[in-house]
């Protein structure tokens, strides 16, 4: 997988890129699928966005941060007729969910290496029908706040892409990450939290298929929050 290229900025969202080292096999798994999958910047953006799957899609949904890809590929099977676009930066999940994503042929699937923040700068205003951030890495250190992915300014880039109506969900086992993106939320004015009764965020999300990450905070003893919030 390339570096980046000359002239773009690394991000500051997420923390180291590789974890132990990739099997032959599984790199070159990792290779073939991005050349195939992955978004290229220096191109703009198809009109429309759903041009860019291989298999006709109606609407597109990015998730940032897919880890493993469990969740990413669920919904991709699950709903053939919704474009995935999925972003990680961490090699080592990247690998495992290309091998899957290989493996079961998913035509409604386009994945992005490197900083999400990138990728909002180039898709088209109003082109995503939601977009998923799901148990992000919490950055619990205080010093460390300023490289959590919601932001103010990611926020405006949210607002920006997502079409009115669209839901931005995320979700976390980190009280104080789920504290922090409420307070966000409530002062960003193009958003609207969606809650009625306290079940709205202790349940998962229709449809959920769990995570990997979700399962660790389950083992440990944390319980998950699940936060639905819509572009106004």
């Amino acid at each position: 997988m390339s570096e980046l290229p000359p002239g773009k900025r690394r991000d500051s969202f997420f923390g180291r890129r590789k974890g132990h080292t990739l099997r032959a096999g599984r790199a070159e798994t990792l290779d073939r699928v991005l050349t195939r999958l992955e978004i290229d910047l220096d191109y703009q953006p198809p009109v429309p966005l759903e041009a860019l799957f291989a298999s006709p899609v109606e609407t597109v949904v990015l998730e940032i941060g897919f880890g493993g890809g469990e969740h990413l590929i669920h919904r991709a099977q699950e709903a053939p007729g919704i474009g995935r676009i999925g972003v990680e930066p961490f090699v080592n999940g990247l690998a495992r969910a290309a091998a899957e994503i290989e493996a079961l042929d998913l035509r409604n699937v386009r994945l992005f290496a490197r900083d999400a923040a990138e990728l909002l700068d180039w898709l088209p205003p109003a082109s995503l029908s939601g977009i998923d951030l799901l148990y992000p890495d919490p950055w619990p250190k205080q010093r460390h706040f300023k490289r959590r992915f919601v932001s103010a300014k990611n926020l405006d880039r949210f607002a920006r892409v997502l079409k009115p109506g669209a839901p931005f969900r995320f979700a976390s086992d980190i009280d104080s990450y789920v504290d922090w993106t409420l307070l966000h939320l409530r002062d960003h004015p193009d958003f609207e939290w969606l809650a009625r009764d306290a079940d709205d965020w202790r349940t998962p999300f229709p449809g959920w298929p769990g995570t990997r990450y979700e399962a660790k905070a389950i083992r440990e003893g944390r319980t998950g929050t699940y936060l639905t919030f819509r572009r106004l």
